[in-house]
């Protein structure tokens, strides 16, 4: 029994002097600590302020009347915004809170008309003009206000509702979404769009109702290919994912390969052998199924482009007298979502955390709160929460926002009547 109760002084004494220690060196282990933390929050309030100063500008974007050319000509604007990055200084980052430039590519339905919108730093605007004009000489750039504002700040309210949510990829990264070289008809090879159905969807919204989907995106480091492309394409090569090794596992490993090499030295042959003969693997194009190496020419096609980090959310949102989610949230998901998916390759999906649906306990006030957070997030351009943010690249981004092919003919899509071009060089000065 006495040693019951010594134990248990010496366990009490022992905590006392962590406590002492502990009292002594608050000051120096608690900031240690609380670090993290503090990084966290003062970079989200010196980017937010960052953010806020910069001047931005809206763009409509008007498509000509007749465009034959397939959304590959949009990947151009998008390397064009792949150069606006650059390296910044620790202060510019840490203090200043400069960050890679931001911009939003809208798609809106309003009471049946679709509308494609840019919104830019105004620095960027003579950029996004010149990539735009190169690739389609008769399209129509006009600078609008913001559609945001013509709804009140905060919904849902007594007048209208709305459902949304963010989006996401279903698998890593670096796994493609089928973009528009997999929407060539076989037969004679014509581009069937991929906006074809969303804008036919946008067409039949009747007055007070709304979609609205956004794009948030900024350029990404080249580092990518490293950290994520190149890993998946060696994971697929080798057949296995490789995981970190540990110093106690490595130790081993040698140790058995050390007595490995000795044994196989005294009865089959010198290590040298051995490795020969265990290099006489089955050749890659044996050991990779055809689906297996559509998908591995598919990633390494993708990982060599320009990519981009990726906010993606949408929208509808009505009046309450007209709001009918029932007959039009099946179509918005079958024509925002389900297009771009391929069960080999990659998927968009939705992020249920930001969904606006609520369930059990206080549905009323967490569902009402859901969407007001959701509301203003968009009309904030916001890329919170930062969990669901995804890479895509060039050719998947020209895929989900493009100008639409001429052969679509949805009464909802405003398109420039007369061409442009420019004066006659014989007129008298």
């Amino acid at each position: 029994m006495d040693i019951f109760f010594s134990s248990i002084a010496d366990v009490a004494y022992a905590f006392s002097q962590i406590a002492s220690i502990g009292a002594n060196l608050w000051f120096f282990v608690v900031p240690i600590m609380l670090f993290p933390l503090f990084m966290y929050v003062w970079m989200n309030h010196i980017i937010g302020k960052y953010e806020s100063s910069v001047p931005r500008v809206m763009l409509e974007i008007i498509p000509p009347k007749d465009l034959e050319k397939s959304p590959q000509l949009m990947e151009g604007l998008f390397d064009g915004l792949a150069g606006t990055d650059k390296a910044y200084l620790t202060y510019e980052q840490y203090i200043l809170g400069m960050s890679a430039p931001k911009f939003s590519f809208e798609v809106v339905g309003s009471e049946g008309y679709a509308h494609f919108y840019i919104r830019t730093p105004a620095v960027n605007r003579s950029l996004i003009e010149a990539h735009l004009y190169a690739q389609y000489p008769d399209v129509e750039i006009i600078e609008v206000e913001d559609y945001v504002n013509e709804l009140p700040k905060s919904l849902p309210n007594k007048d209208w509702n709305l459902w949304g949510t963010d989006l996401k990829l279903a698998k890593t990264d670096a796994y493609p979404i089928k973009t528009y070289h997999y929407f060539e008809e076989s037969v004679t090879g014509k581009m069937i769009d991929p906006l074809a159905g969303l804008l036919e969807v946008m067409g039949k919204l009747p007055p007070g109702q709304k979609i609205w989907l956004q794009y948030i995106i900024s350029p990404e480091r080249s580092a990518w290919y490293d950290k994520e492309g190149k890993v998946l394409v060696d994971e697929i090569v080798k057949g296995k994912k490789e995981k970190p090794v540990g110093i106690v596992t490595m130790l081993f490993t040698e140790i058995v390969g050390v007595f490995t090499g000795v044994i196989s030295g005294i009865f089959g042959g010198t290590p040298s052998e051995v490795k020969k003969a265990e290099s006489k693997a089955d050749p890659l194009d044996l050991r990779l199924t055809p689906v297996q190496r559509k998908v591995l020419e598919a990633i390494e096609n993708n990982i060599g482009k320009n990519v981009f980090k990726v906010k993606m959310r949408f929208i509808y949102l009505g009046r309450r007298e007209t709001y009918n989610s029932g007959a039009f949230l099946p179509a918005i998901f079958g024509a925002v979502i389900k297009p771009y998916g391929d069960a080999n390759l990659n998927s968009i999906i939705p992020y249920n955390p930001t969904k606006t649906s609520a369930e059990y306990a206080f549905v009323k006030s967490r569902l009402t709160y859901l969407q007001k957070r959701l509301y203003r997030r968009y009309c904030d351009r916001d890329r919170d929460p930062s969990e669901n943010i995804f890479v895509l690249s060039t050719s998947e981004l020209a895929t989900l926002f493009h100008l639409p092919d001429g052969v679509v003919i949805s009464p909802a899509l405003s398109r420039v009547t007369a061409k442009r071009g420019g004066s006659p060089s014989n007129l008298p000065i």
